[in-house]
Parts: structure tokens; sequence; C-alpha cells
């Protein structure tokens, strides 16, 4: 579909692209990777038609049609979101006008046999199959179809676009892309703006697509399950692996490691030739041979090799006071903002040395129970934060409140104490401040440099508890890799508020799922979490994708009572009391292991509790996952049974 021939991207005397060559084909599904800064967002660019290289050229077949998503763009404000997503017919809407007119112009004449009206019949007759092939269906069932999928609601989709944070005005021109049907997408970043369910709901879009795509993401677990070709940019050049990203990975660092052997042996014959040159170059009788190096010398075509850091950068995290059993306990908890209900009657219980993971969908509440912790807003119930609790706060805003008069390096030197001043630079680098960069003054920095520099400084002071919202969306996988190395050696309390499942994957090893104005608690991490959630989630795209947009009409049961023998009448009557027995030890059995966790609790929050009692609390909190789910069972049994 598309041809990338010799292609070359020049600034100065420096090539961003050196005569760079590839094909993408239909059916594509390529991931762009390499540093930031390698021009995979140029790339992009180029293939959209927004850019030209400075050498080479890029084709295209005739008409191809493409979708591309930026990662920052500007909004225009007006429009509904249902009229804004219904921008993406535009071409449909003027085809079919076209033809209404057309037929208007086809009544009033009379001329049957006439040549004008034969091409009149014809170009209707075109223009309808152009409408059929292009999918003149319910445009308004495709419009809720993708926006639901996206993670808007129903009442959403009659609010004004303006209304929005820019993050879910992101959404609306994804899903504006998404509904154009393009012969291949160019997302660049597209999950950066998505909850988890949203991104598994695009995986699936994407994964069923009929054409091609081709996506920068530092979501590797997106990249895994979207892409099965990775295209690289190193140095200027391009590396092709047909292979998902994590399979990449592996073979890149076999080819880095070929490239360095070879670089060496080059070096070697390099030395050996410049030294003959050296030692031979006034002796006349050696002249000829001396000549013919020089030659050999420059005709050698040098090899570069990407360098690998290969020092990790450990972060080690200031001692700071050891907390309570308890750290963060609340009960009965709600919160509202005017009429709009988002917490309600929530119960949580966060323990010393947990790593939590915050999930759901946006506006579920996450990042208001997080604002209730730090006793930022008003709320209803009763929370306590437990005895000794320090808390370092990573918010979306946390950028702002840095010193702007500061440079980056003096914002990280005011807080850094101990050994790790002597890696100030180390640990400046590897979150993308490097050379000249460090001397920046904050009031130059753009908003991802700030934010990443407010994650430096708070990693830096001492806190027995962090409270992160967010914080992978403007940093690489490198960068977040070394985030979550110290997180996870971290010996206090870390609660994250995120959407990237391969940062929380090894990290978080309890889940709370904020939906419908209540949190639940899963024990295990986010691998156990998705497992469980996946079916669902699915379940509810293929829903979505055949239009249901309302409930489906009930069946009839095959087990109504006028086609019941007596005995068959009686028998399920006895299978319906045994299910109702069966729902109602289980809610006992729930009843009675809550009030237990209750009085250990209270126990556990006057720092009266000893090492036995903190497991039997998680022994007790295994025992209600287990009974909550026997409950489970037996409900869908009772239900199937009555149907």
């Amino acid at each position: 579909m598309i041809s990338i021939n010799r292609i070359s991207v020049i600034f100065g005397d420096f090539y961003l692209l050196d005569a760079v060559s590839f094909l993408i084909n239909k059916k594509d599904r390529i991931g762009l990777t390499g540093k930031n800064g390698a021009g995979k967002s140029t790339l992009l660019k180029m293939l959209a038609g927004l850019q030209k290289p400075t050498e080479g050229e890029i084709s295209s077949v005739a008409g191809l049609r493409v979708g591309y998503l930026p990662q920052t763009m500007l909004y225009k404000d007006g429009n509904t979101v249902r009229k804004e997503a219904e921008k993406a017919f535009a071409e449909l809407f003027a085809l079919r006008e076209e033809v209404e007119q057309m037929n208007a112009e086809l009544a009033e004449r009379e001329d049957y046999e006439s040549e004008a009206y034969s091409r009149l019949l014809e170009r209707i007759t075109e223009k309808n199959e152009q409408l059929s092939l292009r999918g003149e269906g319910n445009i308004t069932a495709e419009v809720e179809v993708v926006l639901k999928g996206l993670g808007f609601t129903r009442t959403d989709l009659e609010r004004k676009c303006e209304e929005f944070s820019g993050g879910w005005r992101m959404r609306i021109e994804l899903a504006k892309i998404l509904l154009a049907k393009p012969d291949i997408f160019l997302l660049d970043e597209p999950t950066n703006h998505l909850d988890i369910e949203s991104i598994t709901w695009l995986e699936s879009f994407l994964q069923n697509y009929p054409g091609a795509v081709v996506l920068v993401s530092h979501d590797r677990a997106f990249l895994d399950n979207v892409t099965t070709r990775t295209v690289e940019i190193s140095l200027g050049k391009i590396y092709d692996y047909k292979v998902s990203y994590t399979r990449f990975t592996e073979l890149r660092k076999e080819r880095i490691e070929q490239q360095l052997r070879a670089y060496e042996n080059q070096q070697k014959q390099i030395k050996d030739t410049e030294d003959f040159i050296e030692r031979f170059r006034y002796k006349a009788t050696k002249a000829v041979q001396v000549q013919s190096r020089i030659k050999q010398l420059e005709k050698i075509e040098r090899i570069e090799v990407e360098q690998e850091d290969a020092s990790r950068i450990h972060i080690r995290f200031q001692p700071a006071v050891r907390s309570g059993e308890i750290v963060v306990s609340g009960r009965g908890l709600h919160k509202s903002y005017g009429s709009l209900n988002v917490l309600d009657d929530v119960d949580i219980d966060i323990l010393r040395g947990e790593k939590v993971a915050f999930v759901g969908k946006n506006g579920e509440g996450k990042s208001t129970l997080v604002k209730m912790i730090m006793n930022e807003i008003s709320y209803q119930g009763n929370l306590k934060t437990g005895h000794n609790v320090h808390i370092g706060y990573f918010a979306q805003n946390q950028a702002d409140l840095l010193d702007p008069s500061l440079s980056v390096l003096e914002t990280v030197d005011r807080v850094a104490v101990g050994e790790i001043r002597k890696k100030i630079r180390d640990l400046l680098g590897a979150f993308l401040f490097s050379g000249e960069d460090v001397d920046k003054r904050v009031s130059v920095l753009s908003g991802g440099e700030r934010t990443r520099l407010a994650m430096v400084r708070l990693l830096l002071e001492p806190y027995n508890v962090l409270i992160l919202d967010e914080p992978t969306n403007h940093l690489d996988m490198r960068t977040k890799d070394i985030l979550k190395e110290a997180l996870r050696n971290f010996e206090g309390i870390v609660i994250v508020v995120s959407h990237d499942r391969a940062f929380l994957t090894g990290l978080a090893e309890k889940v709370y799922e904020f939906a419908g104005r209540k949190v639940k608690e899963h024990l295990g991490g986010i691998d156990e979490f998705l497992a469980a959630r996946k079916v669902a989630c699915f379940t509810e795209y293929e829903k979505w994708k055949k239009g249901t947009s309302q409930p489906e009409p009930l069946r009839e049961s095959p087990k109504t009572e006028n086609r019941l023998s007596y005995e068959e009448q009686k028998q399920l009557s006895r299978e319906i009391r045994k299910a109702e027995q069966r729902v109602e030890r289980a809610e006992q059995e729930i009843a009675r292991i809550e009030q237990e966790i209750g009085k250990t609790v209270e126990i556990l929050a006057a720092g009266e509790g000893d090492e036995e009692l903190y497991l039997r609390y998680r022994e007790q909190k295994e025992e209600q996952e287990r009974l909550l789910a026997e409950w489970e069972a037996a409900q869908l049994q009772w239900e199937e049974i009555k149907k």
C-alpha cells in the first residue's frame, strides 16, 4: 500500500533518517520503536502526508485513505460528542446528498431515450454502489459502538465536547478515526489517555480490523496484543522484524551483540592499518603498500553500534519512619459532586508493605479517593491514616508546584541526600534529561518534561507511603522500568492509579477495582484481575459490535409451567429451594467473616495487634474472597434454574 524509498530527514549536518526504505502491506500490524528523538513521530507525519522527506520519496496506491492520530492536537468547540464523532461520515453524507440530488433531477426529466438520461442513470448506479461499499448502515449505532468502547456513557454523547478534559477530547478524535474506516491507521501513543477497559476494547477492534495499522506506543502489552511486525529506528537506520515487540527485544539484543563483535573486529583492522601506515610512511620501499593501505582505510564503511546503557540505576529511597500496620482504613465512604454520585458506601483497608493498584474506567472515582486520602476534598464517612504515615503524592498537577526559577539540576539537588547525590546526573539521564538539558530553567520546560522532573524529585524524598496518579504517561519504556524497579524495592506502601498493564504487572499485589460507585478488592496482581475481566470486556465489545443499543428482548423460557408435568414442576421447585438455601448459607458465611474482619481491623488500628493477628487478617481476607466466589456461583445457579 505504501512504499518508502530511500527517504532521509536532515537537520543541518545531522541525519535523523538516512536513506530508509521499507514497505507497508495491506494487513500489516506494525509497531514503530526506537529511543526518544529517533524519528518515530516524524516518520508517522510523513506517512500521513503532513511532512516531506528531505530526500527520497513516499508513494502509495491511488485513493489510499489514511487515519492519523497525533500525540497532541487542537480541538474545535461547539458540537456535542455525537455530532463531532459523526464528522467521520462527512464523505458519506456528501455522497448521499449527491445521490439525492441526482434522483431529484431524474424525477423531473422526461428524455428517457436520450444519451444524457442514460449517463445520469449510470452515475446514480455507480454512486449507489459506492454508498453500499462504504457501508451506509446505521450510523447512529456505529457511533455509539465506538464511543462506548472508548469509555463514553450514553448521557455523555449529548454533552458538548468542550465540557471534557484534553484526554477525553483525544478519545473523541480517536473515535472519529476509527469510524472513518481508513485503509491504514497511523496512531501515535493511542493508549496514553485510555483506561484498561478501553485499551482492551481498542485491542480487539484493531485485531479484527481488515486494514493496516502502524502505531507508536510505550505499552508493551498493547504492542504485543496488536502488532505482528516491529520496525526499529536506530541511528537513522531501519531494522525490520516480522515479530511482535517482546520477541523483537530478544532478537534486537542478539543483533546488537553481533554488531558489537563486528565493530570490535573492524576497530582492530583499522588500528592495524593505521599502525602500518604510521610505521612505513617515510620508507620509500614501502610507498606503494602505504598508499594502498590509505585507500583501503578510506573505503571502509564504518560500523556504528547503538550502545546500550548497561549500568542499571538503582534508586535507594531515603530511610523513613516505620508506619503502623494499618496505613489507610475507610468505612462507609461517600462522595458526590452536586447531583453526581461518584463513590457510595465504600470500605477500604491498605496495610503496611502492600503495593496496591487502583484501576477502572476514567470518572469512576480513583483520583477522587486519592484526594480523600490526602484530605484535599470533603466527603462523608470515616477515613483514617495510620500511625507514623508520611505520604509522598504525585498528582496530575504536581509539575505546576515546581519552582520555575530553578534549573533542572538545582531542583533535584535540593532534595537529594546521601549516596544518591553522586548519581544525580545519571538519574536525570534516565528520566530523559541529559547534557545541557540539566541546566534548563523549569520555566522553559514542556509539560511532559516538568512531569518527569517532578517524579525524580518525589523519588528522592523520605516517605513511607507513595501515592502515584498516572505516573507513566510521559515516560519511555526504559524510564518506566527504572521507576518500576525502584517501587518494587521500596519498603513502604505504594498506591498507583494507572492504566499501564505492563507497569502494574509484577508491581501491584492487590487491585482495587472502581466501578458503579463501588470499590471491589481483588487479591492477587494485575494479571489475575485482567484474566477475570477479559471475558466480560470481550462480551461487551461483541454486543457493541453488533450495534445492540437496547437490551435484547427477553426470550420465553422453555420451562414455563404450562409445558411442565406435575412431577416436573415438583422437581423444579425442589431444585429452586436447594439453590436458594445455598445462596442463604453463603450470605450468612460472608456476614460472619466480615464481622470477624471488622474486629481484627479495630485491634490492628489501635496498635494492639501482633504478627499472628496480622497473618490471621490475611487469612480472613482470603476466606472472604473465596466465600464471595461461592456466593456468586450459587446466585448464578439459582438464577439459571428459575429461568
